[in-house]
């Protein structure tokens, strides 16, 4: 009955993982949730409030496909302020999240036999969008040595003459990796004379630590302005992922493309959530700053507790909230009957033994790893990480 593109897509982990968490706190377990990539802050009340007016004065219609104009013209004045680019806003579409973006660029641009470079670890969506498209990914495999970024040579040895793009993620789900201007120029100078288009997903960006500069991929020189697409949103940075709202920016001819593809599918992103996504990137910005610096002191406290546990490596992220430390080590271990297979073993332990909800890496492309996200407090930080090192010590 189902289509044969069926077969090849699969459940986001992360969300898998979710739902048996809340099944568990359902029954009255404790579950420190280490899994969604969310923050835990509220939607600033300037953002709520904009809202709620949006509902009182019966902004609930449709609205233009490719977002209501005064959103798209505050994202262009956002992308000049912060990134040094230059968009018109027919070069921007609103769409339902910037995984909605990131599709709608899927259907527009990847055709089947098409080759996309997707570096690993990865984001879960990323592929299977790819595979819907009858394309085919190709993974770059990236290590901790390099600071799971991407190498110029191996980006170089996997062009061929079918590769139509590539997805790059700065900073990194789920690594937390970022690219420094000098590491972009280094694979822009790769990608400069093949017709590779570039797809970077910056939905993270405010989102650094330690005084990291972030660079938007297309600020290095104006050629890329015609050969990237931009995607980015308001659910990380301002605290907003169920309001559904991201945002692309690019060549006129893609996102023209793209808002046909959306016009068949959502008609248009929901018009009270663009309205206070609108007061999100033209108001006020301090609470960013305030959610940033709460992350990067959580980030050090569990990275502390991590590195704690014997035989585990993790590198220092520049970005995101997530942590994916190396659990190779404990791969082939027990406790009592138990035996630890694979990190998916190992996250499922960590959960019914410990009451710890963490992704295992085989989500990301990178077995052998868990992904711990710390986007939740520093109280349940604490307890979780001595849940964990505890669980660790019967593992033999």
């Amino acid at each position: 009955m189902l289509a044969k593109r069926m077969a090849q897509i699969k459940p986001s982990p992360t969300l898998v993982v979710a739902t048996k968490a809340k099944e568990m706190a359902s029954r009255g377990v404790d579950i420190v949730d280490f899994s969604v990539g969310e923050p835990d802050f509220p939607t600033p009340e300037n953002i709520k409030q904009a809202g709620i007016d949006a509902i009182r004065t019966d902004f609930t219609r449709y609205t233009d496909s490719n977002g209501i104009p005064p959103l798209r013209q505050a994202i262009c004045a956002k992308l000049k302020r912060d990134n040094g680019l230059e968009y018109a806003p027919d070069e921007i579409i609103v769409s339902t999240g910037a995984k909605h973006s990131l599709y709608n660029l899927a259907v527009a641009l990847f055709d089947e036999g098409d080759e996309v470079l997707i570096p690993t670890p990865c984001w879960v969506s990323y592929d299977p969008q790819v595979l819907l498209m009858g394309a085919q990914p190709v993974f770059l495999e990236t290590t901790a040595a390099d600071g799971f970024r991407l190498n110029p040579a191996k980006l170089r040895a996997a062009i061929t003459p079918r590769t139509k793009a590539l997805i790059l993620n700065s900073p990194s789900n789920p690594t937390g990796a970022a690219y420094t201007r000098e590491q972009l120029a280094a694979l822009a100078a790769v990608l400069e004379p093949t017709s590779v288009f570039v797809v970077v997903d910056e939905i993270y960006e405010k989102l650094v630590y330690d005084g990291f500069v972030f660079t938007s991929f297309p600020s290095l020189s104006p050629v890329w302005k015609e050969r990237c697409l931009v995607v980015n949103g308001v659910s990380k940075t301002y605290a907003m992922t169920g309001w559904r709202i991201g945002y692309a920016a690019g060549p006129k001819p893609v996102v023209k493309a793209m808002g046909r593809v959306q016009s068949h599918s959502t008609s248009n992103a929901n018009s009270i959530a663009q309205q206070a996504a609108l007061e999100a990137i033209a108001g006020p910005q301090a609470e960013i700053e305030t959610m940033r610096r709460a992350f990067e002191q959580r980030r050090d406290l569990m990275l502390t507790r991590m590195l704690g546990i014997p035989e585990v490596k993790c590198i220092k992220p520049q970005g995101a909230f997530y942590l994916l430390p190396d659990w190779r080590a404990y791969i082939g271990r027990r406790a009592g009957e138990r035996e630890i297979r694979s990190c998916t073993d190992l996250a499922t332990y960590f959960l019914e033994e410990a009451h710890v909800a963490l992704v295992p890496g085989e989500a990301f492309c990178a077995p052998g790893h868990l992904r711990f996200s710390y986007a939740t407090s520093t109280a349940r930080i604490d307890e979780g990480m001595q849940r964990i090192a505890k669980a660790t010590q019967r593992l033999r």
